[in-house]
């Protein structure tokens, strides 16, 4: 019998590899923001967040409380593409709205 090579085997040890690119975030989810305007009346706010989301009167005030003294509120929360179709319908209500990534 001949000789048989054997390759020497490497042990990756922790503190030799090197940190990933990116990780991937958790599952965060995202938020429709409502900002204060100079043209939509109160009313008309508390409105809008009773028609479009079904918030009952005293939510909705407090919401359009916080955009008119905080200058924005929370409105919704859930993924991208459902915040995206929040932000497009207050636009289409006349009002200022965003989205985000909540933190």
């Amino acid at each position: 019998m001949g000789r048989v090579s054997v390759a020497p085997v490497e042990i990756e040890r922790p503190e030799s590899r090197e940190a990933p690119e990116s990780v991937p975030e958790p599952d965060v989810p995202w938020v429709t923001v409502v900002h204060n305007d100079p043209v939509n009346l109160m009313s008309y706010v508390t409105y809008v967040f009773q028609s479009y989301f079904g918030y009952s009167k005293d939510k909705a005030n407090r919401l359009m409380l916080d955009v008119h003294h905080k200058g924005r509120a929370i409105v919704s929360s859930g993924t991208r593409e459902e915040m995206e179709r929040d932000v497009q319908a207050m636009h289409g209500y006349g009002l200022w709205a965003t989205l985000q990534q909540e933190r």
